[in-house]
């Protein structure tokens, strides 16, 4: 069992516009992608996913991006893995209880019991729980493209 890149990738990028997203100034894909070394295609697949989810909002055209669609306290890990269709799952059988000759296996249970910890675990984890979970680092400028031209904000911690 195992966290796919998709998931990874998913909860980091929301992780990053829930950290960078500022009133009124959406964040772009690219932003995301440089800072998160994430291909700017996959992000694309990946928000289109979390958008018809209803995790994000999308604004297109010159300074467009995108903005987390609720507070970050109202978004759970679990939100995010399963807009992208990627639930853990440490059964062999998927969870279809037909691991052992079309019957459930005799660990059968033990690894639904841990699926469902790590499902509850994962949606008591919120992106404001993940932003309190960082670094405190001191002021930083961060570069924000709009209109194809650099800005340079201050973050205040």
């Amino acid at each position: 069992m195992r966290l796919t890149t998709k998931g990874r990738f998913a909860v980091t990028a929301m992780l990053d516009l829930a950290i960078y997203q500022k009133e009124n100034v959406p964040v772009s894909l690219s932003d995301i992608s440089e800072r998160q070394n994430i291909s700017l295609s996959y992000l694309e697949q990946l928000f289109g996913k979390l958008r018809r989810c209803g995790l994000v909002i999308s604004f297109r055209g010159p300074g467009g991006g995108y903005f987390l669609s609720k507070p970050a306290k109202e978004i759970s890990v679990s939100d995010i893995i399963a807009a992208v269709d990627d639930m853990l799952d440490a059964t062999q059988c998927q969870g279809k209880g037909n691991c052992h000759h079309n019957s459930p296996c005799m660990t059968h249970q033990l690894w639904e019991n841990l699926n469902d910890t790590i499902l509850q675990y994962l949606s008591a984890v919120s992106l404001d729980t993940l932003i309190d979970m960082q670094p405190k680092q001191t002021e930083q400028p961060i570069t924000v493209k709009k209109n194809n031209i650099k800005h340079h904000l201050e973050v205040q911690p």
